[in-house]
């Protein structure tokens, strides 16, 4: 399997070499900050948690006491983003397969919807957590 994929590679991309080292992490940095203009452009709701988790960081700063707080808060920021990026990715797949309306893909979408209210949901948890212990 493996090889078939390399071989399947060497054929699209030129040479398997350029699948490996440096050129791979390059490309693959390329294509994140695609995704990431994308989903910065066209989603409000990745913009305002951009906003947000920007805005958060000195204030982590001044409301932690411990690093391993500071890293928690940090950490949930960005996993609040990671799932929004994904929620999109869902969003957009879905789109690209039909925009008429199918119970199966409202069901993906709202799971996406989902995923990002939980992961807002840990991070107001977090937060909360580190402003009451912050509280004398």
């Amino acid at each position: 399997m493996h090889q078939d994929i390399q071989r399947k590679s060497a054929r699209t991309n030129g040479s398997t070499r350029d699948n490996n080292g440096i050129r791979r992490i390059i490309r693959a940095t390329r294509y994140s900050l695609r995704g990431f203009t994308f989903v910065v452009k066209n989603e409000s709701a990745f913009k305002l948690e951009l906003v947000l988790f920007l805005v958060s960081l000195p204030i982590a700063f001044f409301v932690t006491d411990s690093t391993i707080m500071f890293g928690i808060l940090v950490t949930v920021g960005l996993v609040v983003l990671i799932v929004e990026a994904i929620n999109t990715a869902i969003e957009v797949a879905i789109d690209r397969i039909s925009l008429e309306f199918h119970p199966m893909s409202k069901t993906a979408k709202d799971l996406g919807s989902l995923a990002v209210f939980l992961s807002l949901l840990n991070a107001i948890f977090w937060w909360a957590l580190a402003v009451a212990s912050a509280i004398p």
